[in-house]
């Protein structure tokens, strides 16, 4: 399925299947046996069984409905690497023995004509090592018209096999991790290793200064720690305007997407002292109970991020108070309990300050890291969800590397699988220079063998 049941207020396409327990279609009757929803699509799974009063018990059948649910309302998918994680899925769980594969968004030719067109040219380039889309969409509209519908479509097609020329598939099992490092830190005749070699092809991918219009803005400029970093259009945190005053809706922050949902966190430059209450503006607007701050306020002699909490009673920023309830110590970490508030509203969240992070290098271990995505998870699980606001100094670096391994961790306890490479291209695509060094790049690979160690037995992990 290649649409969701509304957009744009329009019905595109009937709810066919129950939400939970069943529901009798004709002599058909549908259970809802699983569901797991993803950032990008949604896997339900259908037990079938024809009903009736002829003969004895009908056999059952089970059905796996996958639904991709990122097709912007109009146009394509903002890059092809949801699509194409999409259509592996569906075709590593289609059985050898399974009839045809039921392919539908609206009317049946546009997405779906698309999707059909990229899993045919997919398979004509690893089996012959040429596509032919032109000839193959001719092949296809002759079989029902109208297939692939647009230009944007046709160009979404190129893009895609593009995509997977270049970089393939980097999706690996857990339980090859192992052996995939030892390939890449296996030193190679151009000089260059494995690991060096994957981050070069991430480092390549272009930033698109030309998509940064409103922090390039002469009113914000000096609102930005480093002008190389600045949020693109497309995601940006955008502040509700202070009545009377013009270009009070900009923060440095960007919305990135996690493993199950969009926009589940803000990465955030460290608030310079002038942007302190644009920084407490954002949490209140977005309703953020998790603050993860991955800096100390200074660094080298050198001041990284204002501080912008009380370190006892209350601080006033604008219309906005906050008060520190309590302080306390982890091993890696500091949580420390807040109240913002608003005239007789006021909501509490966490700031976990996570120590032991220089500004050059790595920390020691993965361990505290591994802890405190932990803890962060857990606070999100009671507070309901918001996005986690995520900051270091300039935003980038370490912020980048935490919502990759925060996003990398949850699909490895998920399904046992991970791609870090994927999961950074992502992030870059979404924030420059997120994940910044080599370093940092090694650190994700190195906290994940550390997670999947951490479990000796395999069994442990689902």
């Amino acid at each position: 399925m290649v649409t969701n049941l509304k957009e744009r207020k329009e019905c595109k396409c009937a709810q066919y299947w129950p939400d939970q327990g069943c529901w009798t279609y004709g002599n058909i009757r549908v259970s809802v046996e699983d569901m797991m929803v993803l950032v990008d699509y949604t896997i339900r799974k259908f037990c079938i069984q024809q009903v009736g009063d002829v003969g004895g018990k009908k056999p059952q059948r089970l059905v796996t409905q996958f639904h991709f649910t990122s097709w912007p309302d109009f146009g394509v998918p903002f890059t092809p690497i949801g699509m194409l994680k999409f259509l592996k899925k569906v075709k590593t769980c289609n059985p050898q023995y399974s009839g045809p594969i039921v392919v539908h968004c609206s009317a049946g030719v546009g997405r779906t004509g698309t999707f059909i067109v990229i899993d045919a040219m997919l398979d004509m380039m690893n089996t012959e090592r040429k596509v032919d889309v032109f000839g193959f969409v001719t092949r296809i509209r002759a079989q029902r018209c109208q297939m692939v519908q647009t230009d944007m479509q046709y160009v979404f097609i190129f893009q895609a096999m593009l995509e997977h020329y270049l970089y393939g598939d980097t999706e690996l099992e857990v339980t090859s991790l192992e052996s995939h490092l030892a390939k890449l830190y296996a030193p190679s005749a151009a000089g260059c290793g494995g690991m060096e070699a994957e981050f070069k092809k991430l480092t390549s991918i272009k930033i698109q200064n030309d998509k940064m219009r409103t922090g390039n803005l002469p009113a914000n400029m000096k609102k930005n720690r480093v002008l190389q970093i600045i949020p693109y259009e497309f995601n940006r945190v955008i502040n509700p305007v202070k009545r009377g005053e013009e270009s009070t809706d900009y923060v440095n922050a960007s919305f990135i997407d996690g493993y199950r949902q969009k926009d589940s966190y803000m990465a955030s430059q460290g608030p310079l002292q002038h942007t302190i209450e644009d920084f407490w503006r954002m949490i209140w607007e977005w309703r953020s109970c998790s603050i993860v701050m991955l800096t100390e306020l200074e660094e080298r002699g050198q001041e990284k991020c204002a501080q912008y909490w009380p370190s006892d009673g209350v601080m006033v920023c604008g219309d906005l108070s906050i008060e520190l309830k309590r302080e306390e110590e982890s091993e890696s970490y500091t949580v420390r309990d807040l109240l913002c508030g608003c005239v007789s509203l006021t909501f509490s969240f966490l700031l976990f300050h996570f120590h032991g992070w220089p500004e050059v290098g790595i920390p020691s271990d993965g361990k505290g890291m591994i802890n405190i995505i932990a803890a962060v998870q857990k606070q999100q699980q009671q507070s309901g969800n918001h996005p986690i606001t995520v900051h270091c100094s300039a935003g980038a670096g370490r912020t980048g590397t935490f919502c990759a391994l925060s996003t990398v961790l949850e699909r490895v306890k998920a399904e046992a699988i991970l791609d870090v490479f994927q999961t950074v291209k992502s992030l870059r695509l979404q924030r420059p220079h997120m994940v910044q060094t080599l370093e940092q790049y090694e650190f994700c690979y190195k906290v994940v063998q550390e997670y999947i160690d951490a479990f000796s037995d395999y069994a442990n992990f689902k």
